[in-house]
């Protein structure tokens, strides 16, 4: 691998991986850690608010305490971007890392660099059932996805700024027509679509994701929330979520359960919910952010494919 090539991975496991196998350097790797597909962001990711919103998110919904400086010591390599000839993102096919993934490349405009931008882009692969991470990945799989890297042309990056903008917006219904658009990026379509039902259901009043959690609980022999989680973890589809927002995500179902010892049952709230004969978005009570806007900002219209403006509930 060039070593003019500057890599920008979607966490740690993959820096690993890519440095044992010399695939990268401790020097022209790094590490994008955030997780913006949950949380308020703002469209500036060089300025001291978007910290400060970061920060303070992070703290509120997961009593976690970010460092300033940790947050910012990895994107200090961008500012030595002269030593650099062209950009290798390293991101997978789910919204988790669509979103930081089209984060990214806004920061790289926002600090004025304008090098060749290429894509290492994991998800189906020929001869393996499902959907690979890049991690899970053996190492010829990975050469050759690498030996595969997609250059992004002038179109796809004006697609990925025109996402940021409209995420970090307030009418996230604008995301709708970029479905449809075609791009180099493969699975975009499938998270925009994911990111679209992440908003509680006109009916039910809980997201698609909600929804396929209490079907889990309902067709599955489940013993715990932490089973629970684990069982999520792997059949979540295009999310992409961590062990803490699927954690969080179970633990606002919680009124959907029935926890007896070695079982997690849905109660008669559960069932109806997915009867959708029941709204419980006021009981839920969801108010994390996506991007610009709270996810109780609106809701999903299954009939009219769009959210549908709503009022904000609040206890």
């Amino acid at each position: 691998m060039k070593s003019n090539a500057l890599h920008i991975t979607n966490g740690t496991s993959l820096t690993n991986y890519l440095i044992k196998l010399d695939l990268a350097t401790e020097e022209n790797i790094v590490t994008w850690q955030e997780a913006l597909c949950v949380g308020p962001t703002i469209e500036d990711l060089t300025s001291d608010e978007f910290i400060k919103i970061r920060k303070a998110f992070f703290k509120s919904f997961y009593d976690i305490t970010l460092s300033t400086k940790e947050m910012t010591s990895e994107l200090k390599k961008l500012d030595t971007i002269i030593n650099f000839t062209e950009v290798i993102l390293w991101f997978e096919y789910d919204l988790f890392c669509h979103i930081n993934m089209v984060a990214v490349i806004s920061l790289l405009e926002q600090k004025g660099i304008f090098l060749p931008i290429y894509l290492v882009c994991s998800g189906r692969v020929e001869g393996e059932k499902g959907l690979k991470a890049l991690p899970e990945l053996n190492p010829n799989q990975l050469q050759s996805h690498y030996d595969n890297r997609v250059k992004l042309n002038v179109d796809d990056i004006a697609l990925t700024r025109k996402i940021w903008r409209i995420y970090c917006g307030k009418d996230h219904n604008q995301l709708l027509p970029l479905v449809l658009r075609t791009s180099s990026f493969e699975y975009m379509s499938n998270c925009l679509k994911a990111h679209i039902k992440r908003f509680p259901d006109t009916r039910s009043g809980i997201s698609t994701l909600e929804y396929n959690i209490l079907k889990l609980v309902k067709e599955n022999t489940i013993t715990s929330k932490h089973h629970l989680v684990g069982y999520t973890l792997h059949y979540q589809g295009y999310y992409g979520y961590g062990d803490l927002q699927i954690a969080r995500v179970v633990e606002l179902l919680s009124i959907f359960f029935i926890e007896e010892e070695g079982s997690l049952k849905l109660n008669r709230k559960g069932h109806l919910a997915l009867e959708h004969q029941h709204n419980y978005q006021k009981e839920v009570n969801n108010t994390i952010y996506f991007g610009g806007v709270s996810s109780l900002d609106y809701k999903f219209d299954k009939k009219q494919n769009k959210l549908i403006k709503t009022i904000v509930h609040a206890n």
